[in-house]
């Protein structure tokens, strides 16, 4: 296994009065590979090879879905998804989907539905090879990240399926059940540049589990760097469940949290102003281990403020509760989540309600 990794081995006799009696072997490397070869023989079950593990992942564990496509911002949000992994005890679980360009093409709106299906299934194959041989490079840069001591060990495996991207990410994050989705996502200037919205967009939409988004020009490393954090809220009985999904995730981590409401009239009410208190109370009793604190925000200047805020305090994350809608109703009337995630360059950890 060490040699594998590139960790140079010798076995020697350990009785060497008498070396045709193997009492047993002692393993010699140079001094210094120790702190790589002591990373691979902790986590051994990382770094053996698919034969001699036979399950990677306990399903018993929680498991953390990184969808990913192999680009240099997938790569930052697995690499921060190992780390929430660590501090949970959980799993990862890659998942790259892909689309079989040949069944689209040869599918025909005719009387009888047509297509060439041995051109496609052999297409499918070629796109599944090539789309393993991929995901093994990405996992041999994961270990050696490990190696190097950049991320956490944590479990991890792979799945490669055929389908759109976004109906493959929400068909399986219903069968996992992951604890968070982390998805890696383009800067905001080329997000702005896409006409038709990101996967990570379509399935903030539309999931109904946690989903973080990292953006690729984003220097976040690790969830201890997070030091500020905006909660938008919509004072209703759904926020405290979200907040509570929040401080959970990043227990133990002394972050300034931010609640701001974005009322539905130009101003905020007096009755909106005594909840946004009564919510601040609530959290500062409940979760003592952050600091809460409230902003306002006129529906007018929405960007205006959130860059004014973003930019005085200093924010890390912005976090939202977010209700699930139909396709209709998304595609005419974005949700805020959706105009967050095009507009800032910020990760966002949105919570279904």
């Amino acid at each position: 296994m060490l040699e594998r990794e590139g960790v140079t081995a010798v076995l020697h006799n350990v009785n060497l009065s008498t070396p045709v009696v193997s009492s047993g072997v002692r393993v010699r490397i140079k001094e210094s590979d120790l702190p790589q070869a002591l990373r691979i023989i902790e986590n051994s079950d990382i770094f053996c090879t698919p034969q001699d593990c036979e399950s990677p992942i306990d399903k018993s564990e929680p498991v953390i879905l990184v969808p990913i496509d192999f680009s240099d911002y997938s790569m930052r949000a697995t690499l921060m998804a190992f780390d929430v992994a660590a501090r949970h005890k959980a799993n990862i679980m890659l998942l790259h989907a892909f689309i079989n360009p040949a069944l689209s093409k040869r599918m025909q709106l005719t009387d009888a539905l047509s297509f060439e299906l041995a051109e496609s299934q052999e297409v499918e194959r070629a796109l599944m090879q090539s789309a393993r041989t991929t995901m093994n490079l990405f996992e041999t840069q994961l270990k050696q990240h490990i190696k190097n001591g950049d991320i956490p060990p944590v479990k991890f495996n792979n799945i490669i399926l055929e389908g759109v991207p976004e109906d493959v990410i929400n068909e399986t994050a219903k069968s996992l059940s992951p604890m968070l989705i982390v998805m890696g996502t383009r800067g905001a200037q080329r997000k702005e540049e896409e006409l038709v919205g990101s996967v990570t967009a379509e399935v903030l939409d539309s999931c109904k589990f946690p989903v973080l988004s990292i953006p690729e020009n984003n220097p976040l490393e690790r969830t201890t760097d997070i030091a500020h954090l905006v909660f938008f809220c919509n004072l209703e009985q759904e926020d405290l469940l979200a907040i509570d999904t929040i401080c959970r995730m990043f227990k133990q981590i002394p972050i300034e949290v931010t609640i701001v409401h974005i009322p539905r009239k130009k101003e905020l009410s007096n009755n909106d102003r005594r909840a946004i208190k009564s919510l601040v109370e609530y959290c500062r009793e409940h979760y003592p281990s952050f600091t809460f604190n409230s902003e306002e925000i006129a529906v007018g200047n929405l960007d205006d403020d959130y860059r004014r805020i973003a930019r005085e305090h200093h924010v890390n994350l912005v976090a939202l509760p977010n209700k699930k809608r139909n396709a209709f109703f998304r595609f005419f009337n974005p949700s805020l989540a959706h105009k967050l995630l095009l507009h800032a360059d910020i990760p966002m950890l949105v919570t279904p309600v």
